[in-house]
Order: C-alpha cells, then structure tokens, then sequence
C-alpha cells in the first residue's frame, strides 16, 4: 500500500512527540500490506473499523484514532485525520 497525505500525523506528532513511534510502527505494517478488503486489514489490525467512507485504527494503545481512506484497487492508503480519542468522539471529522 501506497500512504499519501502524512501532513495531519505529521501535525498531531508535534502536539504529542510520543506518537512518533506508533505512528511509524503503523506505517511501516501499512507500506508493506497489500490489502485487498477490510477483513484483510483486520488480519493484522483486528481493531480496524469502517466508518464509511473511511477505515478508523486506534493508535497508541486507544488513545489516538487514525482515520484514512483506503482505496484497495490501486493500493492507495490517504491519511485523513489523526485525532485524540477525544477529538473523534466530537465526530467533527465526519463533515
């Protein structure tokens, strides 16, 4: 999978620079998939969920969520919005 659009992790890390290592460790799964549907995705993320039209990931032990759209034809991940647990439940992210 190809990742795109990093400027909203690469945000949310300079708010929180402990964020850097799971948010690398996700990439560096995420880069290396090749994911053809969601239940590929829940073979490694079991915690994965879909909110259409995006796919939601807890991150650093379910204090982030990482919203993305994933576009399993051309292997295309685009990073949306990485939020506090807090910042997602308001679901501003959803406008």
């Amino acid at each position: 999978m190809h990742v795109i659009s990093k400027k909203a992790w690469k945000d949310a890390v300079a708010a929180d620079p402990a964020l850097e290592g799971p948010i690398s460790e996700w990439y560096k799964v995420a880069s290396s998939a090749s994911w053809q549907n969601l239940m590929d995705v829940r073979k490694t993320y079991s915690h994965a969920d879909f909110v259409d039209p995006y796919t939601v990931f807890n991150i650093k032990g379910n204090n982030y969520r990482l919203v993305v759209k994933i576009e399993y034809r051309w292997q295309l991940i685009f990073v949306k919005h990485l939020l506090t647990h807090a910042e997602y439940e308001r679901g501003g992210w959803k406008k």
